[in-house]
């Protein structure tokens, strides 16, 4: 099921991309059912916290009908950021399942570990790999398009 629900990610990724933000998408799943999604929009919203994740946790808890997003997992397809890691721990996600490493923002195991941190009240089980070869090719072609622009 996690192939399944990171192409849906995927997908979402690619709405960004059509709007001409860096191409992230995000899911999440509660029940094997998506109760949340989103995709970045921070260059179209002009708001810094229109990342995928925070829009999907946004999403998830309007749908659940509280901030507690208990047994549930999110798919991204890039690692999140520090200010994503915190919104994930602080939506209680049990796991979060990542398709690619982010080398130069990477809060979730590549830069610092802020959703495995034993002095957080809460903890994620994080997975990474998953689709990862088609999460990375997505990023990497929007930002060599961007540099030769």
């Amino acid at each position: 099921m996690d192939k399944y629900f990171m192409k849906l990610a995927l997908n979402e990724a690619y709405k960004a991309l059509q709007l001409d933000e860096v191409p992230i998408g995000a899911v999440i799943v509660k029940d094997n059912k998506v109760i949340g999604k989103g995709y970045n929009l921070r260059e179209n919203s002009k708001d810094p916290t229109s990342h995928a994740e925070i829009i999907a946790i946004r999403d998830a808890s309007r749908n659940l009908g509280g901030w507690r997003l208990i047994d549930c997992t999110m798919y991204v397809t890039i690692e999140p950021c520090p200010m994503c890691a915190g919104a994930i721990i602080n939506s209680r996600l049990n796991r979060l399942v990542i398709g690619a490493r982010d080398i130069k923002m990477g809060a979730c195991g590549s830069i610092i570990n802020i959703t495995e941190n034993p002095k957080f009240n809460h903890k994620v089980k994080v997975e990474f790999g998953i689709l990862e070869e088609d999460c990375s090719k997505i990023v990497k072609n929007f930002f060599r398009k961007l540099r030769n622009r």
